[in-house]
């Protein structure tokens, strides 16, 4: 039986006419499904589906998802990370990433009220002091220095939104947080700022607030300045008290994937 998919031009320049109309005539389409945006299930046979190839550089695996929560297209995404988006379907554990005694980045996600209106957020926050790169330490934290040369803003007031960063981006990759993205060197692809050992969940709250304004709030603050908060309350006010002492930076960086 047909499906009611849909296929953007991009999918099927990357996948081909002829599969392109395979997945129509429903001969390779699935018909129940997870949506890779809101993971809940879906019915090719019943609703509108968008089909969603997530390209690395030498991988690309195709998802699908409700039409009504995101458009047919191609996302780009590098081959670590895509990766990783197949571990996170098929269950396998991913090799650890950091070194014994390393400082690590913590993202803790959540939802900030800004002139009214909810706006998706994740806040940065290193386990360790930040060295800048080629020197060993010597007691100070470079951390937030080093975000403000990339262009983070310094935030005194979180009633204010940030601007957006330009190259950077939030991968969302079958429903869960994935890596933020910076730009490569020499405009090269993206490479990975920070990126989740284990693809991260995200509450359907934060998800819905995200798909629609299609931008993320980053936060970012040094070593012992928000700690794990266990309500969004707790962490707006460690956010608030983060920026009056002058150890909050901030940037808005659009949402890669779905």
């Amino acid at each position: 039986m047909p499906r009611m998919l849909d296929v953007s031009e991009d999918v099927r320049a990357e996948i081909g006419d002829e599969e392109a109309d395979r997945l129509l005539a429903g001969e390779n389409a699935p018909g129940s499904y997870d949506c890779t945006s809101c993971r809940t299930p879906g019915d090719s046979e019943q609703e509108r589906t968008s089909t969603v190839l997530f390209v690395g550089e030498e991988t690309a695996v195709l998802a699908f998802a409700h039409a009504t929560c995101i458009p047919s297209q191609v996302v780009q995404v590098t081959e670590d990370q895509l990766q990783g988006a197949v571990r996170s379907i098929t269950a396998e554990e991913p090799a650890p990433q950091t070194t014994p005694g390393q400082a690590v980045l913590g993202i803790t996600s959540g939802l900030v009220l800004i002139d009214g209106e909810l706006h998706p957020a994740l806040v940065v926050e290193p386990t360790a002091p930040i060295a800048r790169p080629g020197t060993t330490g010597n007691g100070g934290d470079d951390f937030l220095p080093l975000l403000i040369e990339q262009g983070f803003v310094p935030i005194s007031d979180v009633n204010h939104r940030p601007g957006l960063l330009a190259g950077w981006s939030v991968l969302i990759a079958m429903g869960q947080l994935h890596a933020v993205l910076q730009p490569g060197t020499g405009g090269g692809s993206p490479v990975a700022w920070w990126q989740a050992h284990q693809p991260l969940q995200v509450t359907d709250g934060w998800r819905a607030a995200a798909n629609k304004s299609h931008t993320v709030l980053v936060f970012a603050a040094p070593v012992g300045s928000i700690g794990q908060q266990p309500r969004e309350d707790l962490l707006r006010e460690a956010l608030e008290k983060a920026a009056a002492g002058g150890r909050l930076v901030a940037a808005a960086m659009p949402l890669a994937g779905t």
